[in-house]
């Protein structure tokens, strides 16, 4: 089958067994950003993508399996910086790789901070952004690439923000595709047991290349970040889509 799965260094156990396994060259798997995985499914040109669970709501698909990107506390990885104060952010400069990290941040802005700024949409270079907006919104391997504690900014963990607010688990993406895939389910499985068994290879192959730190690779990938989805992450999950849909109607994308 052809899939589309997230290029960040987050999605790498899931994927590993189909780069290195047993099971390689199983499926064709191309890597992209996440607004780019939705947008592919969306247009059936994968049968099958890990996918920002906004899109997974709007588009109607279904989950493959209990597999996805989740975190219950600090994610690390999606974070707003700011020169000012997070209640006094009347500007905001968006990563739009993931749009469900665009939604989680319109959610924790508006419901924990009471506040709805304009926004405009960058590439992930927090000096530009901020040369252009009061805040910034980075995501995956970019936020890595940054040391929040000395960057002298108001930092948001956007995960650990919507534990805060909801006290359960965020749910990034998923695997998901239009219609049933039973046995691809299994081959997901396969894959991500070979990764969970080599985070140390994923590290050393991926780390350096990435620019991010080997030490702080491995945390993330082995506890910060969760890939078993329980009932808590889908309680979780669908708690967030009942904000993201609450949201919407209110102010639509």
């Amino acid at each position: 089958m052809h899939l589309s799965a997230v290029s960040y260094l987050n999605t790498r156990p899931l994927v590993w067994g189909f780069l290195h396994g047993p099971h390689s060259g199983e499926h064709q798997l191309d890597f992209d950003l996440p607004a780019i995985c939705a947008q592919r499914l969306a247009a059936r040109e994968v049968a099958a993508g890990l996918v920002p669970v906004i899109e997974a709501a709007r588009q109607h698909l279904t989950p493959i399996g209990s597999l996805g990107i989740a975190c219950r506390g600090p994610v690390r990885s999606i974070l707003l910086l700011s020169k000012v104060p997070v209640r006094d952010i009347r500007t905001l400069a968006l990563d739009h790789s993931s749009r469900s990290s665009v939604m989680l941040t319109r959610i924790i802005l508006s419901e924990q901070y009471k506040v709805s700024p304009e926004t405009l949409t960058l590439a992930p270079d927090l000096a530009a952004m901020l040369g252009r907006a009061d805040a910034a919104l980075i995501i995956g391997d970019p936020a890595l690439r940054i040391d929040p504690a000395s960057t002298g900014l108001h930092v948001l963990d956007l995960g650990e923000e919507w534990f805060r607010l909801s006290g359960l688990p965020m749910v990034f993406a998923i695997w998901a595709a239009h219609g049933h895939h039973d046995p691809l389910a299994a081959s997901l499985v396969r894959s991500f047991e070979f990764g969970r068994e080599h985070l140390t290879d994923i590290v050393m192959a991926e780390a350096a290349p990435r620019q991010i730190w080997p030490g702080l690779a491995y945390e993330y990938l082995s506890s910060i970040i969760h890939y078993e989805l329980t009932d808590e992450h889908k309680r979780g999950m669908k708690l967030y889509i009942e904000h993201a849909i609450k949201m919407e109607e209110a102010q639509p994308v």
